[in-house]
């Protein structure tokens, strides 16, 4: 099984971190669900703009956790890179 780790970018142009083993799904369930992160919750519609796949659970989540440590400016520079529109 493969797991992805992905950032959202939120109504109010938050960003937002995480890691599913279906992307769609679980982007789907961040704007429509109960099963959305509390978070995305109150920003709602969300939008991805990034995901990357790894081979196994432990990966993403190391990943993930790099991902959630970096600032604001970082994750743009990420995003730029990565080809993703995204506005400050």
């Amino acid at each position: 099984m493969k797991y992805s780790v992905y950032i959202l970018k939120c109504a109010d142009g938050t960003l937002y971190v995480g890691s599913t083993t279906d992307v769609k799904r679980r982007v789907d369930e961040h704007n429509s669900s109960p099963k959305g992160a509390k978070y995305t919750k109150a920003r709602r519609p969300v939008q991805l703009m990034h995901a990357e796949i790894f081979e196994n659970r432990s990966e993403a989540q190391k990943r993930e956790a790099v991902l959630k440590k970096l600032t604001r400016k970082e994750k743009l520079t990420l995003l730029a890179k990565s080809g993703a529109i995204l506005l400050p």
